[in-house]
């Protein structure tokens, strides 16, 4: 079977999930009052309860949904991600964010081709990243609290290994997801495109956090 056909479709949504989420936030970022207004309490709120709902609803449930209303669904979440990104183009300066970004897609494209080629099993791998995500976002939670700079400095650096990670065992899990013909073709695109999405957008976001040069 030629798993090229499917991974050419994963990436090419990723790709356009990335940058309609950039160019989203590029372009609110660009408005201060709007930015102002999205960051404000409650709406803020109803922004990431939405955009958290979404991507769990759409993992679930893809394997049920019609190929166009999947498309749809990930186009919106890219679209809400973006929104929500608006603030890092106010935080942070140009030239880092788009080092790194240049940073986060070579580490996908190596992980990507780690995940393709290696013989060994990841699912145990898999397994315990889950495990270690968990604690992160707890460890995060608790942190709201806690304010402190430390927490968050370990946290993200324990976040880019994990989902660094997560890029090898999804693009296997992919590929063997294709070769047992586990899910309508359109809709494996999709989840595959969503899974590595969500891995690029975590590195990004963590590295940002660890390397980002802040705007004066």
């Amino acid at each position: 079977m030629d798993n090229s056909k499917i991974f050419s479709k994963v990436y090419m949504w990723m790709f356009i999930g990335l940058a309609i989420t950039f160019l989203t936030g590029s372009l609110i970022s660009n408005n201060a009052s709007l930015v102002i207004d999205i960051f404000s309490g409650i709406n803020y709120l109803i922004i990431a309860v939405l955009e958290i709902g979404l991507v769990i609803f759409l993992s679930a449930r893809i394997t049920k949904m019609k190929p166009l209303t999947a498309k749809i669904l990930f186009l919106f979440y890219s679209v809400l991600t973006g929104v929500t990104f608006s603030g890092i183009f106010l935080v942070y300066k140009i030239e880092s964010i788009t080092v790194i970004f240049l940073i986060t897609s070579l580490i996908m494209l190596v992980l990507s081709l780690v995940g393709y080629f290696t013989k060994i099993d990841l699912t145990r791998i898999g397994n315990l990243l889950f495990i270690g995500l968990i604690g992160v976002i707890i460890t995060s939670i608790v942190n709201i609290f806690i304010g402190s700079e430390t927490i968050v400095f370990i946290t993200s650096i324990i976040s880019v290994i994990i989902f660094i990670g997560f890029i090898a065992y999804d693009v296997q899990n992919i590929k063997r997801m294709y070769q047992l013909n586990a899910m309508e073709e359109d809709n494996l695109a999709i989840y595959g495109a969503l899974q590595l999405y969500l891995d690029f957008i975590n590195i990004f976001i963590d590295l940002l956090r660890l390397f980002g040069n802040a705007r004066d």
